[in-house]
């Protein structure tokens, strides 16, 4: 439960701010490296990291009275793991090695992490005055993590088309640029479809244990 200061901001446990403060140091360190290394765009892509890691905060700043104040902590703390392996490990793999299946495990995450958000944020939206059912809730929060999914996907094609870059794999008269698309949109599919099942049957509880039985 989050505890309100005499500023009505939400107070996180401290075991959650260690891990944002380690999350922002790493990316700092990752991208200085990357930088001496020659690799601008990385050191680049560090900054707006760990510009992302101050979501939940920017919430409670700018977020005057409205339901954007009330996103639990811990799905910034989510987002700040998510971030950090991304960019640490998996851009880092991706530059230095061969590595060839962290883009799958990253994209599989996303979905969870899409969903898990949208599944906080619709009760939110719909107000405390009107009860959200635990289906509805669940459905409307996948077709909302398909919606992130795809913006991410329009992300990378304009990255690809305006900076030169590189991160569908597209190639001249070649399909590994959609095929690539198609299997991130899928990996963050999945695990979208996991995270609704696990919380639309944890809000259900479905896993809670039945009397009488340990």
């Amino acid at each position: 439960m989050s505890i309100r200061n005499s500023n009505s901001i939400p107070q996180k446990p401290r075991l959650h701010t260690y891990i944002w403060m380690f999350c922002r140091v790493a990316l700092l360190v990752w991208g200085i490296v990357e930088f001496l290394l020659g690799n601008t765009t990385q050191f680049l892509q560090s900054l707006f990291a760990i510009a992302f890691t101050h979501l939940w905060d920017m919430f409670q700043m700018w977020g005057g009275k409205s339901f954007i104040t009330k996103v639990p902590y811990y799905l910034q703390t989510e987002l700040n793991i998510f971030i950090c392996v991304g960019c640490v490990v998996g851009t880092s793999l991706n530059l230095h090695t061969d590595f060839e299946y962290m883009d799958i495990i990253l994209h599989m995450f996303s979905g969870v992490l899409s969903q898990s958000f949208m599944f906080e944020l619709i009760p939110l939206i719909n107000g405390k005055n009107r009860e959200t059912g635990p289906a509805m809730q669940a459905m409307f929060s996948l077709m909302g993590a398909f919606g992130i999914i795809i913006a991410w996907e329009f992300y990378e094609f304009t990255m690809d088309r305006v900076y030169a870059m590189n991160m569908q794999r597209s190639e001249i008269f070649s399909e590994v640029g959609l095929v690539d698309t198609m299997w991130d949109l899928i990996n963050g599919t999945i695990g979208a479809l996991v995270s609704m099942f696990i919380l639309a049957f944890s809000k259900n509880g479905k896993f809670k244990r039945k009397k009488g039985k340990k």
